[in-house]
């Protein structure tokens, strides 16, 4: 099992910034890719960014040049610099991890944390 938590987020106008981070716990050493996610109301939920299993980074072409996406593998904690904040960036934003396991992939989410930019 692997347990997620997600912590930094807030209310910051346009132009602001914010560092959200995800702490891993449990098996993490099985976890094999993690990235991050967002929901606004009324949309489907999207990859952000995240890291694959070799290690590459892949953005969602609406945040490039905006956010970074980072990691302290000794500390299990993932992170997600945002820069140039644009209220179409408010949502709830979400960590996701997967580990596999005997040939199954397992998809660990943690409960979320609301981004919300004002104009």
């Amino acid at each position: 099992q692997v347990q997620l938590v997600e912590s930094g987020g807030g209310l910051v106008q346009a132009g602001g910034s914010l560092r959200l981070s995800c702490a891993a716990s449990g098996t993490t050493f099985s976890i094999t890719d993690m990235g991050w996610y967002r929901q606004a109301p009324g949309k489907q939920r999207e990859l952000v960014a995240g890291f694959a299993s070799g290690g590459s980074t892949n953005y969602a072409d609406f945040v490039k040049g905006r956010f970074t996406i980072s990691r302290d593998n000794g500390k299990n904690i993932m992170y997600l610099q945002m820069n140039s904040l644009k209220p179409e960036d408010t949502a709830v934003y979400y960590c996701k991890a997967d580990r596999v396991r005997a040939g199954v992939r397992y998809h660990y989410w943690g409960q979320g944390t609301q981004v919300t930019v004002s104009s």
